[in-house]
């Protein structure tokens, strides 16, 4: 998942120069955090704001993890540090450095590829693996970073996936694409409109709107217009949310899709009705019922702990935080050390099974589809087998 860029050199630069100041420094940044009794990973990413709840979903399941760690009394406590950043990337610019000063020698995120962008050179020369549950930008494993990973798929996985979903299993014709304008939402767009017209499909209305938009009435009337079968939307729940009670609302019954910015219960608790129905791809799988024993224990915790199910990136963020657990458990304490293990590691999680390659990818490419069904997100299954209720 990306969130739009608003990065200034001066500000990176400043922050980066700061990192590689307090790195230096004597029980910090690369050498702090793993030293006595207590560990420090830290949590970096949005926990307020209008997306905040993909971020406390993440950070959720990362507490579940270490938890039952804990819990165990068999290694080093390990402390979760906290720090929000309100999905703005200039904040996580200005957050990463406090991570490095305060110790940690592991980031679980960020969840957002713009403010991942900013973040994580800074991470990067304090030599601090970091780990996203989330951010699925293409160009985050072009950057030539040694500390970086993510656990899901990117964009170049998930936007041929869904499109041919749409093709296929949808049969849709004539489709319009929308997006936020946002570097997610734009930048996966062009990934499915490419791919759509690559299988034969027809894009009869292709535009950009600013997220936050209001009034989305000029698109809905361009819709009805071509006639279009189908509208895949790139963005945020909050702004899917709008677009798509306004379309309902205009009489545009088109199948209305999305991706993992807006898989979560938030687009149907503010679209209301206008939401069922709703197509929603993600290189994740959000499972409330399992039958795996693995799966299930995770889910079970989760709902004892925050009484409510697991939602989209929960699982993500258990997995995230298991890569460092893994690492502590046998012996791993400075980041270099955490950093080299993390190159090693290759194990069944309850998101999918977690192995990188040597850019940091997740090997594991599957595309998943869900569907918003009497007000609740429900898998499909892969983008080649899922098949709509209607």
């Amino acid at each position: 998942m990306r969130h739009n860029i608003s990065r200034g050199a001066r500000l990176l630069g400043a922050a980066a120069a700061l990192a590689l100041g307090v790195a230096a420094c004597g029980g910090q940044g690369g050498q702090g955090g793993g030293q006595g009794d207590t560990i420090k990973l830290a949590y970096v990413g949005t926990k307020s704001g209008e997306v905040a709840q993909l971020g406390i979903n993440i950070l959720n399941g990362a507490k579940i993890a270490i938890d039952e760690y804990n819990a165990k009394g068999k290694g080093p406590k390990i402390e979760l540090l906290e720090y929000d950043t309100q999905g703005d990337p200039n904040q996580a610019t200005a957050v990463a450095p406090r991570v490095v000063k305060d110790g940690a020698v592991g980031v679980i995120g960020l969840p957002f590829s713009g403010e991942s962008k900013n973040a994580v050179p800074i991470f990067e020369e304090a030599g601090i693996p970091n780990v996203s549950p989330s951010a699925t930008a293409v160009s985050l494993a072009k950057n030539g970073w040694k500390t970086w990973h993510r656990v899901l798929a990117n964009d170049d996985v998930q936007g041929p996936g869904v499109a041919e979903f749409i093709a296929k299993n949808l049969g849709a014709k004539k489709v319009a694409v929308i997006d936020d304008q946002s570097e997610y939402g734009k930048g996966l767009a062009d990934t499915v409109e490419k791919a759509l017209k690559g299988a034969g499909v027809s894009v009869v209305n292709r535009q950009g709107v600013p997220a936050k938009t209001d009034d989305y009435s000029p698109v809905v009337n361009a819709v009805k217009a071509a006639g279009a079968e189908a509208v895949y939307y790139g963005g945020y729940y909050a702004d899917a949310a709008k677009l798509l009670k306004q379309m309902r609302d205009g009489g545009v019954q088109a199948k209305f899709l999305s991706s993992d910015g807006s898989l979560d219960a938030q687009l149907s608790v503010q679209a209301g009705p206008a939401a069922e129905g709703a197509l929603l791809s993600c290189t994740c799988n959000v499972s409330t019922e399992s039958t795996d024993p693995q799966v299930k224990a995770f889910i079970d915790a989760y709902r004892k702990k925050f009484n409510i199910d697991p939602a989209t990136y929960s699982a993500e963020g258990y997995d995230a935080a298991t890569v460092f657990i893994k690492a502590i458990e046998v012996g791993k304490r400075t980041p270099q050390e955490i950093n080299d293990f993390i190159k090693t590691v290759d194990f069944k999680g309850v998101s999918k099974h977690i192995k990188f390659s040597p850019t940091g990818e997740l090997e594991a490419k599957d595309v998943y589809i869900h569907e918003i069904k009497g007000g609740k997100i429900v898998s499909l299954g892969t983008a080649a087998e899922a098949k709509p209720s209607s």
